[in-house]
Order: C-alpha cells, then sequence, then structure tokens
C-alpha cells in the first residue's frame, strides 16, 4: 500500500509498504480522508522532530477487517479515529483522563499514521459515525474533540463570554464547542478575511487582529474565559491575561515551540486559572470524541468552508504546501487517499 513520510523538513514522499494486519483487539482502517493538522506542520517547518513513522493523525475511514476479540464493530463500519494508544491499566486510563497516561503514544507520531491507505488501530479507539457525516467533515471529529476537551476543562457555562485567540482550524471549532456549550457570545480573533467568514458562518464574532481592539472590549464586557491556539512563538498568552476578567479562565490549546515570558503579577493580581489542556479524555462513559461527532452532526453544513483544500494522497506534498502557504487561503487541508 500506500503511505506517506516526511524525511526531512519541508519535504514529503510516498514509499509502498506492507499493508498491516489486524492484531488481536485491533481493527484494520481503509482511510477514506486524512487532515492535515497545525502539529503536522511544526516538524514540516522545522520546528520539531521530523516523526519516523507515516504521519496523519485526523483520520476518518471503514472497517475492512476484524482481529481476535472485536465484536464492538463489523465490517463496513464508518468511523472517527481517536488517535491515543494507552495502556488501558493506569489511574488516568482509568478514570477518563488518559490523555495522561504515561504510556501514551500519538498516532502519527510514535506509530504509523493516516496518510496511508489502511491504518491498523486498536478498537477501542474507533468512534462510530451517522451516515449524515461525510468523510471530510468526519475527519474533524479529531481537531474538534481538542476544543470540546479544552471547552470542558474550562468549564464554559449558560451565558459565559468566550474569546478565542487564533483562527486556524483549532479556533474555530473550539470557538464552536464553546457556542455549543452554552456560552453566550463567543469573540474570535481573525488575521485573515476567510477565516473571519469561516467564523461567522459557525455563529461567531470575528475581530481583525491589528485592527480591533480587543482588549478595549473586553475590559467593557467581560471575558469569562479565553481559549489560547495560536502557539508557536505569539505573545498571545499575555494577550489572553490582559483580555481576561479577574476570577476568568485561560484554557491553553496552541502548541508552543519554546518558552514563553507571561506576566505572571497579573495573573496573581487577577486571580486568572490557566489551564493546560491535553488532546481529549471521557467523563464516565461519554468521550470527549462522542461530544465532537453529535456537534459535527448538528453542525454539518455551517462546518463546511472551514475544509479548503483537498488532495489525492499522492500530492501530498502540494496538500501540506497549501497548509504552510495562508496565501492559499488555506484552513483545513484534507488528504483523500
Amino acid at each position: 500500500m500506500l503511505a506517506a513520510f516526511c524525511p526531512a523538513p519541508g519535504t514529503m514522499e510516498l514509499r509502498d509498504v506492507p499493508r498491516p494486519e489486524p492484531g488481536p483487539g485491533q481493527v484494520l482502517v481503509k482511510v477514506h480522508n486524512c487532515g492535515v493538522c497545525g502539529s503536522d506542520l511544526h516538524y514540516y517547518c522545522g520546528g520539531f522532530p521530523v516523526p519516523t513513522v507515516c504521519p496523519g493523525h485526523e483520520i476518518s475511514g471503514e472497517v475492512t477487517a476484524l482481529g481476535a476479540g472485536v465484536d464492538a464493530l463489523a465490517l463496513g463500519d464508518r468511523v472517527a479515529v481517536e488517535p491515543a494508544i494507552t495502556c488501558g491499566r493506569c489511574a488516568g486510563c482509568r478514570t477518563g483522563d488518559y490523555q495522561l497516561c504515561r504510556d501514551f503514544k500519538i498516532v502519527g507520531t510514535h506509530v504509523p499514521g493516516g496518510f496511508a491507505e489502511y491504518l491498523a488501530m486498536p478498537a477501542y479507539a474507533l468512534f462510530k459515525l451517522p451516515a449524515e457525516i461525510d468523510w471530510a467533515t468526519a475527519a474533524l471529529t479529531e481537531p474538534l474533540a481538542v476544543g470540546v476537551h479544552g471547552v470542558r476543562l474550562a468549564n464554559v457555562r449558560l451565558g459565559d463570554r468566550v474569546l478565542v485567540l487564533g483562527a486556524g482550524t483549532i479556533g474555530l471549532l473550539a470557538g464552536l464547542a464553546a457556542r455549543e456549550a452554552g456560552a453566550s457570545e463567543v469573540l474570535i480573533t481573525a488575521r485573515h478575511p476567510h477565516q473571519a467568514a469561516a467564523a461567522e458562518r459557525l455563529g461567531l464574532r470575528p475581530f481583525a487582529e491589528g485592527r480591533d481592539d480587543i482588549a478595549g472590549y473586553a475590559f467593557e464586557h467581560a471575558v469569562d474565559v479565553t481559549i489560547e491556539t495560536v502557539g508557536s512563538e505569539a505573545d498571545t498568552l499575555n494577550q489572553a491575561i490582559y483580555s481576561t476578567r479577574p476570577g476568568g479562565s485561560i484554557v491553553i490549546l496552541g502548541v508552543f515551540t519554546g518558552a514563553v515570558q507571561i506576566n505572571a503579577l497579573v495573573v496573581m493580581l487577577k486571580e486568572l486559572r490557566m489551564i493546560g489542556s491535553m488532546m481529549y479524555g471521557r467523563v464516565g462513559t461519554r468521550a470527549d470524541f462522542d461530544v465532537a461527532i453529535d456537534v459535527l452532526r448538528r453542525n454539518r453544513v455551517a462546518i463546511a468552508p472551514v475544509i479548503t483544500h483537498r488532495f489525492p494522497l499522492r500530492d501530498i506534498a502540494a496538500g501540506y504546501g497549501a497548509a504552510a502557504d495562508k496565501k492559499q487561503k488555506s484552513i483545513k487541508v484534507t488528504v483523500e487517499p
């Protein structure tokens, strides 16, 4: 089968590799769609070490083979893949915080990922999809679950005002998750007009970066929760600190590539809560992925503009190029094997 690899920053190549066979408790998934994530761009642009395995973790596909002991899934099931391999035994796994498993492995980073024709996954990591969600939209389950998890940790409540910093895929979907959680207003900073248009389709209020006075607005209209989604080397944590009301919360979804300085005095004086958010987990029997699938189903029409580019697997190099070049007006770039 064909699978993509990143042998060096700025380079993607296809290789012919053996198709995996599902072991006990595993399922073979025919990949129908896999999104290019912002974290993928970190290694593609040289900010992180390149993975030694096939990358890709925003995956939707179809069950094509079952390993021994799998009885909760059937051939032909349409599934979203939660790209987390966990031990299932530690305290985090037992309580639903499996994202904190000490043996945690990420699909596409530590084990082969979704930029391939087939993928073998543990059955516990697959979530059935309703028929009305198409493959590309279904692949948004993973980034939306990131937003769902962050909103849950920040305890966004009915009537809250939420500020989202960054209108990439994670920012837009985190804003949608906050709106679905009951926020009365969701503000979002948008650098580009096409991001602002997508935000409006999702019921969010865009601010133009560098033009609108976000801190001034936040002073007059208290922001209960700020969701940071930019990361990298941006000064967005300080922007969050100054924009969030006293006693409010800041949740960090952005991936920072180095240490950043923050004004800790203001954090102390305002009694702010700063919360790190690592991927997704579950509360009781309901996983963040379950919530994300429900949100996708209800908002599948409004969410369509988030997917801006589609490439076949053979053109994955062009797909990464489009994702890295915002002049191409990309938000979510997806790859279809």
